[in-house]
């Protein structure tokens, strides 16, 4: 396995980087990890600051010993681990081991695993690895995930695995900002859509006229004023403020991974970042997917990917004769990308794609047709044969002035690539490909079922479960031992990332047969999707949305279960 050097961004040569340093206007961004591993079993970890320079402006970042990404964690299953993890901040922090099996008291979530550990302190972490695979670590205390407290994790397995390959990289993509979280979450507090700079023009409204006609066009923009949303409101926070990295690199600094002609790599996709989904792909060369979330999947060949918040999915790739190949991973806004270059040698570039045209959400998109999405008065001049054809809704969504919306006729849509890749002429992977190579681990029907409403409020920028934010929600309970089937219905125009701690999720069909197992599970808007889960983790575990400011703001649960 072959570790490079990567470049530093904006420097152009050894002389330009000593003026620089020299006149006091650069600063040497912090170590990628590539390059970074650390592997065993004892390990000293350290959440500290670093000086940064991502965009040409010093910046600084929280580190784990001293890098953007933390240090590559490398591990063995059946091993036990011990982390003292120390704290250099002025504020508390935390690590949790995402997708990792472990008691509850080494999760890492302050409040509800332990107390967070405080400025000066320490934590020893120590659990056993029942498990190998891709995963990943961040901090959960505050924004701290987004200003740099990540790192990935390669668990080795013991058993010989059924995959041959030549090379083993690790794909790191998070999302950077120059910009404190704070200052971006009061942003989107006060004006949740600060960052789309692609709202619809009258030349739209102009187009969309000659191409769908006056009334359906008028009808159509009524509808998106009702929710006080736009169809073009696809991320959060945009390339307006972001830059998008791999293993810390943005996209001048050109990452560079080697291969040789003919080599089978494995690439390890993980999507480090706080608000970002990433549609991945590599121009010239198809991927087969061997594995979702540290788990393995029945092997499937694709063009393109899209990586969700949190997720990771490990590929094969066989390499073939040109000098190199762009590493592509575009924004799901459209609005920016990571790329980096797997080569024949360090210094060669492949082209870099444009991006696809931005997507524009339709109500469809929103569930189905022009049901897809209503507001109360909407609701309230429907006869009862209509209501009881359509998706039911809590009663604490009614009159709440933390829901703006609901989706009245919501799919699985495990076969639909998602918003900006369908029919784009490229095989694109979805979740109805996605195949565990073994049966339901459990193999217990669920003996009760839990129906979870994410909600929100995009002019208020408030998120939820069933339009109840964290601080005034009660846990939500399992006994220990039991098998339940959780249903997640989006009621939100915004694509959510599910992550429940401490236990895995079964994803089911639309026929509740299932299919793969996951840690964290994808949630598009208007979309109804269910899995099972088994209770076998004694403790308090958090369950939220793994979009950062989401989460921060109330898309947040605690789930207890109880002997």
């Amino acid at each position: 396995m072959l570790r490079n050097p990567t470049r530093r961004t904006f420097v152009k040569g050894l002389g330009a980087a000593t003026t620089l340093a020299g006149l006091g206007l650069w600063r040497p961004l912090a170590q990628a990890s590539d390059g970074r591993e650390l592997a065993g079993q004892h390990f000293e970890l350290l959440i500290g600051q670093t000086p940064v320079n991502i965009t040409g402006r010093p910046r600084t970042a929280l580190t784990v010993n001293g890098s953007l990404p933390g240090p590559l964690l490398r591990w063995r299953e059946g091993d036990t681990v011990t982390l003292r993890v120390r704290n250099r901040l002025e504020q508390d922090t935390s690590i949790h081991w995402h997708g990792i099996l472990l008691p509850a008291n080494m999760d890492g979530v302050p409040g509800l695993s332990f107390a967070g550990i405080a400025p000066g302190g320490d934590y020893l972490y120590q659990f056993t690895l029942r498990q190998s695979g891709t995963y990943w670590y961040h901090s959960h205390s505050g924004l701290q995930e987004q200003a740099g407290v990540y790192g990935a994790i390669v668990i080795e397995p013991r058993a010989p695995e059924p995959h041959a390959y030549q090379r083993d990289h690790v794909l790191l993509f998070s999302d950077w900002s120059d910009q404190a979280p704070e200052a971006l979450l009061a942003t989107l507090k006060k004006q949740s859509d600060a960052f789309n700079y692609h709202k619809r023009t009258l030349g739209d409204f102009v187009s969309d006229v000659a191409d769908k006609g006056w009334g359906n066009t008028v009808d159509e923009r009524l509808a998106w004023a009702r929710m006080r949303m736009s169809p073009t409101d696809l991320a959060d926070i945009s390339a307006a403020s972001y830059s998008y990295l791999l293993n810390g690199q943005p996209p001048d600094g050109n990452f560079t991974c080697l291969f040789q002609p003919g080599e089978t790599v494995r690439l390890r996709l993980i999507n480090a970042s706080a608000m970002t989904y990433f549609d991945f792909r590599i121009p010239g060369l198809s991927l087969t997917v061997i594995a979702a979330d540290g788990l393995p999947v029945t092997p499937v060949t694709v063009d393109e990917l899209r990586i969700a918040v949190a997720e990771t999915y490990d590929v094969l790739v066989t390499v073939g004769d040109l000098p190199a190949y762009t590493l592509f991973a575009q924004s799901m806004d459209r609005s920016g990308y990571a790329r980096g270059t797997l080569a024949r040698a360090m210094g060669l570039q492949a082209a870099v794609p444009e991006p696809d045209p931005r997507p524009v959400l339709s109500m469809a998109d929103m569930g189905h047709g022009n049901m897809a999405a209503m507001d109360h008065s909407n609701m309230a001049g429907m006869d009862h044969a209509s209501m009881n054809s359509l998706q039911g809704h809590p009663t604490s969504e009614t009159d709440n002035p933390l829901v703006d919306m609901q989706t009245m006729a919501p799919r699985a849509n495990l076969a639909d690539p998602g918003i900006g890749l369908r029919d784009n002429g490229r095989r694109v992977l979805t979740y109805a490909d996605l195949r565990s190579p073994y049966p339901d681990p459990d193999g217990r029907e669920p003996s009760r079922d839990i129906e979870l409403h994410l909600t929100g409020h995009m002019a208020r920028f408030a998120w939820s479960f069933d339009g109840v934010k964290f601080s005034d929600a009660a846990p939500l309970r399992l006994t220990y031992g039991e098998r339940v089937r959780i249903t997640l219905v989006n009621d939100t125009m915004m694509t959510h990332p599910i992550h429940l701690h401490g236990m895995w999720s079964d994803l089911e069909d639309e026929h509740g047969r299932f299919l793969v197992r996951k840690h964290t599970i994808d949630m598009p808007p208007g979309s109804r999707r269910s899995y099972r889960v088994t209770a076998d983790a004694l403790g308090r575990w958090a369950y939220h949305c793994h979009l950062l400011y989401h989460m921060e703001t109330g898309m947040f649960r605690e789930v207890r279960v109880d002997a």
